[in-house]
């Protein structure tokens, strides 16, 4: 299964240093792994992110061809500027692939770690 790892507040940094040390090591030893990591500053700038509307557009996405966002957007039943922005945004927070062939979301899950 191919996740995406979002991380939310606490030290973001060190986080981020540890994970850098651990691929170098794996690196080394001659593995290949893919990872994706986000980091979010804090939980209300997550949820700004990851409304109940983006989350829809992401499944829909996740689980259908998407050759456009003028597509996408009658397939939602939603407004076309309110759908752009959306995958402007998830684009921008690196959930969303926009390219020439369509939209994608590359991943089957989104694990979270939330720091309090």
């Amino acid at each position: 299964m191919n996740d995406v790892k979002i991380s939310v507040g606490g030290a973001i940094e060190n986080e981020a240093a540890r994970r850098f040390v651990d691929a170098w090591h794996r690196a080394e030893h001659g593995e290949t792994f893919h990872e994706r990591h986000l980091a979010f500053e804090s939980w209300d700038a997550l949820a700004r992110t990851l409304t109940a509307k983006r989350m829809e557009l992401l499944r829909y996405v996740r689980r259908h061809k998407v050759t456009s966002v003028r597509f996408l957007a009658k397939a939602l039943g939603r407004d076309y500027r309110n759908v752009h922005a959306d995958v402007q945004a998830l684009t921008a927070a690196g959930l969303l692939e926009a390219t020439d062939s369509g939209i994608q979301a590359s991943y089957d899950a989104i694990e979270t770690k939330i720091a309090i």
